[in-house]
C-alpha cells in the first residue's frame, strides 16, 4: 500500500512538472517561422471562385430558412453568379495556357529524333520504340542491338563496359 501512495505522488508531480513546464520556460525568443504554403495547400474557399461558390450557397440558405427576402435574394444572386462565373473563367484561362504549355512541350518530346545509336531496329518494322527491347513488338523478330554509346553514341568496341567518350557504363 506504500509504494501505491509513493508511486501516485510520483505521477502527480510528473504531471504538475509537464502542465507547469510552459508557463516557467516562457515563451520562444526567436521569430517562429510560419510553414510555407505551396498551392496544394490553399483552402479552396479562400480563392475568388471558392468566396463567390460559398457565398452563393449561403444565400441560397439564408432564403430557405427566411432570413432573405427574394429581391433580396434575385440582387445577391446575380452579383454572386456573376462573381463566380469571372473566377471560372480566369481559372479556365490559367488552366488551358498551362495544358496548352504541357502538350506543346510532349509533342516536341515526341517529335525530336532520338539518338541514332540508342534505338533498336528491326530488319522488317525499322526502329522501335521501346529503347531496351530485345524483341520487335511488331514481328517477334530479334532486334538489333545498337553498337553505340547511348548517352553520347560514339561507336564502342563489342566487349566494353564503359563509353570510351563520356565514361557512361553500357551493357556487357
Amino acid at each position: 500500500m506504500a509504494w501505491e501512495t509513493v508511486a501516485a505522488a510520483l505521477l502527480a508531480i510528473a504531471v504538475l512538472v509537464l502542465v507547469l513546464q510552459p508557463l516557467v520556460a516562457g515563451r520562444p525568443t526567436g521569430p517562429i517561422a510560419a510553414p510555407a504554403l505551396s498551392r496544394t495547400d490553399v483552402d479552396p474557399e479562400d480563392t475568388a471562385r471558392g468566396l463567390a461558390l460559398a457565398a452563393l450557397k449561403e444565400i441560397e440558405f439564408d432564403r430557405e430558412t427566411g432570413k432573405l427576402s427574394d429581391d433580396d435574394y434575385g440582387f445577391l444572386k446575380a452579383k454572386y453568379t456573376a462573381a463566380a462565373i469571372a473566377a471560372l473563367r480566369e481559372d479556365d484561362a490559367a488552366a488551358s495556357d498551362d495544358l496548352e504549355a504541357m502538350i506543346a512541350a510532349r509533342v516536341r518530346a515526341l517529335r525530336a529524333p532520338p539518338p541514332s545509336a540508342a534505338v533498336p531496329t528491326c530488319a522488317a518494322c525499322g526502329p522501335r520504340l521501346e529503347p531496351d527491347a530485345i524483341f520487335c513488338s511488331g514481328c517477334g523478330g530479334r532486334l538489333a542491338l545498337p553498337t553505340g554509346c547511348p548517352d553520347c553514341g560514339a561507336a564502342l568496341p563489342a566487349d566494353s563496359r564503359f563509353c570510351e567518350r563520356c565514361g557512361s557504363r553500357v551493357a556487357a
